[in-house]
């Protein structure tokens, strides 16, 4: 299952490898108990939803110290394989269902994974905090994804090889939503990054600041 990950990314450290090979078990354990990924699903996790979460990693360099949020991170995803992937970044896993964030917890600290940090709240009631980049997966239509994480990002370009922005991960026909968000984002299929059938109808969304 983890094969699928060295099939597009061949140059992780043995502490990333480590890691990776580390979350897919913890995961299944842990949604036993809690559960943050469909039970059909959790056979199929290093597809679905690690190397989906890794499509960001494969199209956006992040530059140490950058900040990103996590909004509607659920179970951790996409935040806690890029976490892995960039761990120089600081992530701030957000969620308004407190015990997923347990599950983040428990699998941050069984793979030894340090530059994640949770908060149980929504992204809208966040005072006083700025972020270069902000990350979400299937959790609102874009129009709202925006209107939360605009407020929150800095003008300064800090997070790599793009402007600061939003950058989300979106599934079938998308141009009512895009209409409706009063965004012009930049589109991309994860099919051309990923070529899995599961991504045909999966895109990338990125808002520049």
């Amino acid at each position: 299952m983890i094969d699928i990950l060295y099939k597009y990314f061949s140059d992780f450290t043995p502490q990333q490898i480590q890691q990776f090979e580390a979350i897919g078990p913890l995961y299944k354990e842990w949604n036993e108990k809690i559960n943050v990924i469909s039970r059909k699903d959790i056979d199929s996790i290093y597809l679905h939803h690690i190397l989906h979460s890794l499509s960001i990693a494969a199209v956006a360099e992040l530059a140490p110290g950058t900040r990103v949020i996590d909004i509607g991170s659920g179970g951790g995803f996409p935040g806690v394989p890029l976490a892995i992937f960039f761990p120089e970044v600081k992530f701030h896993l957000v969620d308004s269902i407190g015990k997923k964030l347990k599950v983040v917890e428990a699998v941050c600290e069984g793979a030894n994974i340090k530059n994640i940090t949770t908060q149980h709240t929504r992204a809208e009631e966040i005072k006083n905090r700025k972020f270069d980049l902000a990350v979400s997966r299937a959790v609102a239509p874009l129009k709202d994804l925006w209107k939360w994480s605009a407020p929150l990002l800095t003008k300064q370009n800090k997070a790599g090889n793009h402007a600061n922005g939003l950058i989300c991960l979106k599934g079938g026909d998308l141009h009512q939503e895009i209409f409706e968000s009063d965004t012009r984002p930049k589109m991309m299929g994860i099919y051309s990054i990923f070529k899995e059938e599961y991504f045909q109808e999966k895109f990338l969304l990125y808002v520049p600041k």
